[in-house]
């Protein structure tokens, strides 16, 4: 138990005092959010501690500088500030820049400095203006708004004279290499921020280097290339869609929509791996394209990038809600491991003085860290698999024959008399079926009879395997508006095959429109395999030609052809 509550974008990996033991970086929200604590670990001890004026969006380590010592400096982003850090100490706080403020709202502010409004209709005013305006109000409007009338007047005496200022918070940060891709090399800092908009920072003069706009705030970032060079930028934002940058664009030049909430984001070689609400992971192309989905079988926690060096091994790490942290290779799931508690946050890199430990942190404050055997390795295909091999397997179309070809200008030039041919065939097909239809219904061959007397219908059923079956009678009136009454039922029947409890009853009143079960057991008394037909009549008391009748063909015994 550590007490550290945080997620995977305030955790790092660095060597701080440049001693070849890398510490643990955490930027520590507290219970409940209330506490927010800037910790260093070494070990499971903490080896510096902290407080923080406002909660941590994210944590990264880069290189500002080129010198001997290679000692990396520590950034952790909070509000509109980014605090940088060196050995640990204080070395520089970069601000974002102030926003302009809302035309109208500066106008309403000059009007209460000079007394010609009173705070009342500034109130009203400003309320106005937040329902409409496209640009946002400043904090110090806002904070006017939530207040009781009694104290409005005192808070503009206050605050009238003050310049109108409109900032803006940091949501997300990364790391962008400047120049080179080595592992030393100097990164800027990439910022994501509330008003929609990504900040790529230079690491020496903390300057805005570059600034692009996309259409949603932006929650989660993964970059990849050289500044100076070529780069891509992917923002995972909270509308459900992921924008792609690149070098020299102020806007997106590709999106991928996935029409529900992303959970995390994360580069595996060239495939953006993509969790989601729906408690699925989807990998896809820097240009969109879907290559795969993998369900998961629970909700997704938290995300982060497993990589080996020694065995060149890029993976992505999943964290779940049901205690479980899974190891994805593309869809291949190489390993699976169980926690006590559900993890919040992973972080896998250099621990210490050990290159491949995995860190965790529970929902409850706990710290595991667990250290990769070296003789370890990741092998394809001895976990769960997701969708099979052949779904992906391309399907081999034959090249186009001479045959093909034929057909198809006979298709062309002979298209309209094929099509009357077709159609011949199929009226003639119907008319057949038709006929044969009505030659059954008439000659009762079938257990669906009908007749032209009586509104009656009358469908049999034959259940079971033998020596007794159940036969079922589905009876309907299909008349409107009149019951039918006085109805009988008679079996007639081979009784040296088969005996039936009862051979001749009574049928209640039938419902126009309701289709009536009748139930009776058919007892097979032949144990030579033999069948027979079962003729059913519907008759009406009095009468002795039969409103209905239907044959129905009784199947082999089972039982007694076994026997």
């Amino acid at each position: 138990m550590a007490n550290i509550h945080t997620f995977s974008s305030c955790l790092a990996l660095a060597d701080l005092h440049g001693d070849g033991e890398n510490k643990l970086v955490v930027g520590d929200l507290g219970p409940g959010g209330r506490n927010p604590h800037l910790k260093v670990l070494k070990g499971p001890a903490v080896l510096a501690e902290s407080p923080l004026p406002s909660l941590p969006a994210a944590v990264a380590t880069f290189l500002m500088e080129q010198h001997d010592s290679r000692t990396p400096a520590l950034a952790l982003a909070s509000g509109p500030c980014v605090y940088v850090y060196k050995n640990l100490r204080p070395y520089f706080k970069f601000t974002l820049p102030q926003l302009p403020p809302n035309p109208l709202e500066q106008d309403l502010w000059n009007q209460a400095k000079e007394d010609r409004i009173d705070p009342l209709t500034l109130k009203e005013m400003l309320e106005g203006i937040r329902e409409k305006a496209e640009i946002p109000l400043s904090e110090q409007s806002l904070r006017f708004l939530q207040l009781e009338l009694s104290d409005m007047e005192a808070f503009v005496n206050q605050n009238k004279s003050k310049t109108i200022k409109r900032q803006t918070v940091i949501t997300t940060m990364t790391t962008l290499k400047k120049t080179l891709a080595d592992e030393d090399a100097i990164s800027c800092l990439v910022l994501g921020t509330e008003n929609k908009g990504l900040l790529v920072i230079d690491p020496e003069a903390f300057t805005v280097l570059a600034e692009m706009d996309i259409p949603s705030v932006p929650v989660f970032l993964d970059a990849s290339g050289q500044f100076d060079v070529e780069f891509e930028l992917a923002a995972a934002c909270r509308n459900g869609n992921i924008y792609i940058l690149k070098r020299d664009s102020k806007h997106p030049k590709y999106s991928i929509e996935l029409s529900i909430q992303p959970v995390g984001l994360v580069r595996v070689h060239k495939i953006l791996v993509v969790g989601s609400t729906q408690e699925s992971l989807h990998g896809f192309t820097h240009k969109g394209k879907r290559l795969w989905t993998v369900q998961m079988p629970a909700a997704i926690m938290t995300m982060n990038l497993l990589e080996q060096h020694s065995r060149g091994l890029q993976a992505v790490m999943v964290a779940l809600a049901n205690a479980e942290v899974r190891i994805y290779h593309d869809k291949v799931l190489l390993n699976v491991i169980r926690t006590p508690d559900p993890v919040t946050s992973l972080c896998f890199g250099r621990y210490g003085r050990e290159d491949n430990t995995l860190i965790m942190t529970t929902r409850g404050g706990g710290l595991i860290i667990k250290i990769l055997k070296r003789t370890a390795v990741f092998v394809e295909g001895t976990g769960e698999m997701g969708p099979p091999p052949a779904q992906a397997t391309k399907i081999s179309v034959p090249r186009k024959t001479r045959l093909y070809v034929d057909q198809t200008l006979r298709e062309r030039e002979a298209g309209t008399g094929m099509h009357q041919t077709f159609q011949t065939d199929l009226y003639l097909l119907r008319i057949r079926a038709a006929r044969a239809y009505v030659q059954a219904l008439e000659s009762s061959l079938t257990p669906l009879s009908a007749t032209s007397r009586e509104p009656l219908k009358l469908h049999a059923v034959v259940q079971g395997l033998g020596p007794t079956f159940k036969l079922i009678l589905h009876l309907q009136n299909t008349s409107t508006t009149r019951p039918a009454l006085g109805l009988l039922v008679c079996f007639l029947y081979n009784e040296e095959l088969y005996a039936l409890p009862r051979a001749f009853f009574k049928v209640p009143l039938l419902v126009p429109g309701l289709i009536y079960p009748l139930e009776t057991f058919v007892q097979s008394l032949s144990n030579k395999g033999t069948s027979d037909i079962i003729r059913v009549l519907v008759l009406r008391e009095g009468q002795s030609t039969p409103l209905l009748s239907a044959h129905i063909s009784m199947p082999v015994s089972e039982g007694l052809a076994a026997a």
